[in-house]
């Protein structure tokens, strides 16, 4: 699975967190455990949960004295997400509109 395309736009670190959530969407993560995927340090990785659960992209879950991370329903997409830009989207990032 991977993060929908709408959400990879973010910052590296967000869109690195998302990426390993989306690996393990069903059972979620800890902080550890997102922390060894993800090549950031601790306060950049913080911070990018902290936005990421500020705009409902995750949810913090609290289990049998684990706080466990999940993404929201509808961040991640189909494993076969297409990744060459459309016409569309080039000509949008190439004009300045």
């Amino acid at each position: 699975m991977r993060v929908k395309p709408a959400y990879r736009d973010r910052d590296e670190t967000e869109v690195a967190v998302l990426d390993a959530l989306a690996d393990r969407r069903e059972e979620g993560m800890t902080v550890f455990e997102i922390r060894s995927r993800v090549d950031a340090d601790i306060d950049r990785l913080e911070d990018a949960l902290a936005e990421l659960k500020e705009d409902d992209l995750i949810l913090v879950n609290h289990e049998n004295e684990r706080t466990v991370i999940v993404p929201e329903d509808g961040v991640v997409g189909p494993a076969d997400v297409d990744d060459e830009e459309s016409l569309l989207d080039a000509l949008r990032r190439r004009l300045p509109l």
